[in-house]
């Protein structure tokens, strides 16, 4: 994000900027604020079709298997979605959402805790939990939104934190997980309830996939936090004590590659960061230098 110094009255220069931003927008901003809502529109939630739907076995026991449909493009044969254990919790806030484990590794040492990125549900993205937790080793715990999949509720910011305190307890509850056995993953609009959960909680790591500093600085080129603003990871993020692994590419055009900079630099205790030369927003994956960090991540950072 570029800023300029040039002088109000200079003809044809560009305005003085404040905290960031030029004059007449901040101008406008004290005018005619937006409201948290429309900037959530704008940066977050677009929920897709859903791709699945959750088939009861044993209702009494809450177990379920996950019925794929056309949009999902699952990509392995029915000894794979053996592995998948599925089931709803419900939110503080009533929301009762879906929850999917996969058991990737028998004798896996951690457990991903995935909070995933936008317009994607547990269906589109379970072929991927599978080949990435065989990639590296570990178990892989998800769970859909508010609004999101089969999730019931709305997709709202305040519902966001409910939803990943709710799977946390679950994950524990139910597979009997310690926080040190766990590795927070947020990815995009993800690490916004990532960030909150680690912020309250201790747990073996966090890794953050191209993270927003905060909704307004993805639309407005400000330094700082507005009273109206949504998503404020950037005053959340110092307060995590586990280590902290952020990954960005550097030609992101949905979150510039500036907000992964200033989250890590905001991080008490942060691990070599993994800047993706020539990567976007969605194709971070596909770089070999991608699982190579994760893995050293896990097997080197986390044990030092």
């Amino acid at each position: 994000m570029s800023n300029s110094h040039c002088t109000l009255d200079a003809p044809g220069a560009e305005e003085e900027t404040m905290n960031g931003m030029s004059f007449s927008k901040l101008c406008c901003l004290f005018c005619c604020p937006p409201c948290p809502s429309t900037i959530t529109a704008k940066v977050a939630f677009r929920p897709p079709v859903p791709t699945y739907n959750f088939v009861p076995v044993n209702e009494k026991e809450e177990k379920y298997t996950i019925n794929f449909t056309e949009g999902a493009e699952w990509q392995f044969g029915d000894a794979e979605k053996e592995c998948l254990d599925a089931f709803y919790t419900r939110t503080s806030r009533g929301s009762k959402i879906a929850c999917m484990y996969v058991k990737c590794c028998p004798n896996a040492k951690y457990t991903v805790l995935f909070s995933h990125a936008n317009a994607v549900d547990l269906g589109m993205i379970s072929s991927f939990y599978v080949m990435l937790g065989m990639r590296i080793n570990c178990n892989i715990f998800s769970f859909d939104y508010s609004g999101y999949g089969s999730s019931s509720g709305k997709p709202l910011e305040k519902n966001l934190y409910p939803d990943v305190n709710a799977a946390w307890l679950a994950l524990q509850k139910r597979y009997s997980i310690s926080p040190e056995n766990v590795i927070l993953y947020g990815q995009s609009i993800g690490t916004v309830p990532t960030i909150d959960l680690a912020a309250r909680n201790h747990f073996a790591g966090v890794i953050l996939h191209s993270p927003l500093m905060s909704g307004m600085r993805v639309l407005f080129e400000t330094r700082r936090t507005w009273c109206f603003d949504v998503f404020t990871s950037i005053e959340k993020v110092h307060k995590i004590q586990s280590p902290v692994l952020v990954i960005h590419g550097t030609e992101d055009e949905v979150i510039n590659f500036s907000h992964g900079v200033a989250i890590y630099e905001k991080c008490s205790q942060p691990v070599e960061p993994l800047w993706v030369e020539g990567a976007n927003h969605n194709d971070i994956e596909v770089f070999p230098q991608y699982l190579e960090r994760l893995r050293h991540f896990i097997n080197s950072d986390l044990s030092n």
